[in-house]
């Protein structure tokens, strides 16, 4: 069973390995409410993973280091159990689905570890692994569902008392569970008038499906930006302590996890993965009752890809009313432009781009089209704009 005295232990065995992550107050983000950031995206590897991994494989007996460990992973777990292995001299297959990020496989092949890229998405990464396991003998370092894992993780509950002792409440992203699963067991044990809010994406809503109906519940598929978070099945473990802690699960959307990306890089100059973000987005569109309250977002891990962190300012740039979209429907004479722009500019919008084009068939022969890119401030910002232009007669096609 898990016990606080093993989350103590988890914490003496990790004290040399991982790093005690800065608890940052975040004053601009959640106006409403004392809010800080339990920084795990700057935690080795990147990840809060490396905790539970690490003291997974402390565990072990000579025999098992000796025959190897296997691991399943959307990229984050397997870079924990990679640098682990390194450390312990033990040899590591890491099974990660091919959608993992190119910065998560490169990264966990840099600790020394054999990757194998598997079709689909987590859960048939763990089935590969399963199948290696029974037929080479490695041992299995579970992601989530594992009492030493979970106690590992648990630590980070105990770091957040230490730095905050009178905490109201603790906001955790949740994909398997056992990154929650720890830290409501040790915040709940040590400080039960503490609340433990869950987050996970609307579109990879395992474990809030699962305790709304009250048994474990596997999703058909999953979708979203939070890649480290999209799990069809949570595990027993992590269901059973989510039951007993949790407060609740809630979710958010891909916008909202997104404008949270874009918050924290501009306002804390954090840069998180989706995972990562899925707290303070929780906590940014009112998703929990945190009002007044001092509050703790865990930022579980800040790996995330590039090319994707281009994609997801651009979403998060619109969400949030920093860009908009407007289409146009002119008569297609001199003018028209200089008074469309002219608006604009008098009320301080950017132009970043724009497109013209004739009428298209079924419209009026002497009209045309005029998409504008712009640059503004917020929703409020748009909608003066917009108002200008009705006003002005023009046409806007939503």
């Amino acid at each position: 069973m898990l016990t606080l005295d093993k989350v103590y232990q988890a914490s003496y065995i990790l004290k040399e390995v991982i790093r005690k992550t800065d608890l940052i107050r975040a004053s601009h983000i959640c106006e409403e409410s004392k809010l800080y950031l339990k920084t795990e995206n700057l935690q080795v590897t990147g990840s809060f993973k490396v905790r539970g991994a690490y003291f997974k494989m402390s565990q072990l007996s000579e025999e098992e280091k000796k025959r190897g460990v296997i691991a399943c992973s959307a990229g984050n777990h397997a870079q924990g159990v990679a640098l682990a292995a390194k450390k312990n001299g033990i040899p590591a297959i890491i099974c990660l689905p091919d959608s993992a990020p190119i910065s998560k496989v490169e990264a966990t092949k840099s600790y020394g570890a054999e990757v194998r890229l598997v079709n689909g998405c987590y859960d048939d990464a763990y089935a590969e692994a399963m199948r290696l396991k029974d037929e080479k003998g490695y041992t299995f370092i579970h992601p989530f569902n594992d009492e030493n894992v979970i106690a590992g993780q648990g630590t980070i509950g105990l770091e957040i008392l230490d730095q905050l002792p009178d905490v109201d409440a603790v906001i955790v992203p949740v994909g398997g569970g056992g990154l929650i699963s720890g830290i409501a067991h040790t915040v709940k044990t040590l400080r039960p008038e503490c609340k433990v809010y869950g987050v996970q994406a609307a579109g990879a809503p395992s474990m809030a499906n699962s305790l709304r109906e009250h048994e474990i519940l596997t999703l058909p598929a999953v979708s979203t930006v939070a890649d480290g978070i999209a799990v069809k099945t949570p595990g027993d473990l992590t269901y059973a302590c989510c039951e007993q802690y949790v407060d609740e699960i809630v979710t958010v959307s891909d916008d909202e996890i997104s404008s949270a990306i874009l918050a924290l890089i501009e306002q804390q100059k954090m840069i998180t993965e989706g995972a990562g973000a899925v707290s303070v987005a929780a906590a940014m569109f009112g998703k929990v009752p945190i009002e007044g309250k001092k509050v703790v977002c865990v930022l579980s891990g800040g790996n995330i890809d590039v090319t994707i962190l281009s994609r997801v300012i651009k979403r998060g740039l619109l969400t949030s009313g920093r860009t908009c979209n407007l289409n146009i429907e002119l008569i297609d004479k001199p003018g028209q432009l200089l008074g469309v722009s002219k608006i604009i500019s008098d009320l301080r919008g950017n132009v970043i781009s724009v497109h013209h084009e004739r009428s298209s068939e079924g419209s009026d022969i002497n009209g045309c089209y005029l998409r504008l890119l712009l640059e503004t401030r917020d929703y409020a910002h748009v909608q003066e704009i917009r108002g200008a232009l009705l006003d002005a007669g023009y046409h806007l096609i939503d």
